[in-house]
């Protein structure tokens, strides 16, 4: 009888090691899927998505980061309803 397996949860480090790895092409990715104990079709999804995203290293992040959202205008819009409901429950008669 097998215990029941957890699915494996790898850090972004890791990740970004395996993958700098992979780009490096010194070994072949099944040499490098035996050493970390993964499959090669994992190790070249984290190469594809590390290929994909390094342009976004080099950005701006200042630029890049969208402004929050002002949430002041909706707790007052909340507020409000909250209190014409009120109002209403008060003042119109229950079916």
């Amino acid at each position: 009888m097998n215990p029941k397996r957890t699915r494996r949860r790898f850090t972004a480090e890791f990740k970004a090691e395996v993958a700098l790895a992979a780009l490096t092409e010194r070994q072949p990715l099944a040499e490098l899927a035996a050493r970390y104990q993964l499959s090669v079709p994992q190790i070249s999804r984290w190469k594809l998505h590390l290929r994909q995203q390094a342009v976004h290293v080099f950005t701006d992040a200042v630029a890049s980061a969208p402004a929050p959202p002002d949430v002041e205008p909706l707790y007052a819009a909340i507020g409000r309803l909250e209190m014409e409901n009120q109002l209403l429950k008060k003042t119109l008669p229950t079916w």
